[in-house]
């Protein structure tokens, strides 16, 4: 079986009412739910964003991989400009 800590958290007084009213409206049995679903919910998005930035990481290292292997090419700066003048020209009406 599984050993349970205590823990005392100290909450602001919204965050207090908002678990308060979760466990009344019958979403949960006690505040102690209430504090691990939110947990849970955090490690959940922690796992996520880790794994955002590694895909991130890869697609950096690739993209300067194929930089180094002579695959990329320059930016045309002033053909850039000129389109992006050309949509705002063209919005202006």
């Amino acid at each position: 079986m599984n050993e349970v800590d205590t823990m005392n958290v100290s909450l602001t007084p919204t965050l207090e009412s908002y678990v308060k009213q979760k466990v009344k409206a019958g979403m949960y049995n006690s505040v102690s739910e209430v504090v691990r679903e939110a947990l849970r919910l955090l490690e959940e998005r922690d796992t996520m964003q880790a794994m955002k930035l590694e895909a991130l990481r890869a697609d950096i290292n690739h993209g300067i991989e194929s930089l180094e292997g002579g695959e990329g090419k320059a930016l045309d700066v002033e053909a850039i400009k000129a389109r992006g003048r050309a949509i705002l020209a063209a919005s202006k009406g």
